[in-house]
């Protein structure tokens, strides 16, 4: 199995709500510079954070890589999201390969807890990085981090 983990693009410093932040022109830059990336690879669905600076991330992918598959909103990707309440949703997905578009400080825990299965040791995610990991299972320890890119 095959989990990409991307944080969001570079985003506007304010906005109404921190929900409703959209990505700078270099956030949007940035995101298509690292989409370069996932060319190629057999993604089956992509998963996304409803905020807008991931919903935006997610489909600036999908355009660059002519993605035409799943694409779902899911209401626990957010940056304070619960760890096992990911985890259970993770769990029962059947896909092989998984892109999920999120943000800090959830990302890196996330990261950090597939691969070195605690909570205390995150992955380094700046804006728009891209982690890809891979395992027989999406289980605290058993996933190896094959790659850690960053747009800049």
């Amino acid at each position: 199995m095959k989990l990409w983990l991307l944080r969001h693009g570079e985003a506007e410093p304010r906005a109404r709500t921190d929900a409703e932040r959209n990505l700078t022109e270099q956030g949007r830059l940035d995101v298509r510079a690292i989409a370069v990336h996932l060319r190629n690879q057999p993604l089956q669905t992509i998963l996304v954070s409803p905020y807008q600076r991931a919903q935006q991330t997610a489909e600036i992918v999908r355009q660059e890589l002519g993605f035409s598959g799943a694409f779902e909103t899911v209401p626990w990707a957010t940056p304070d999201s619960d760890l096992r309440e990911a985890m259970l949703y993770l769990d029962r997905r059947t896909e092989q390969h998984l892109l999920l578009v999120t943000h800090q400080p959830f990302v890196g825990t996330l990261g950090g807890w597939l691969v070195h299965g605690q909570r205390d040791e995150s992955l380094p995610m700046a804006t728009s990085s891209l982690a890809e990991l891979e395992g027989e299972a999406l289980a605290a320890g058993l996933m190896r981090l094959v790659s850690l890119r960053h747009a800049r």
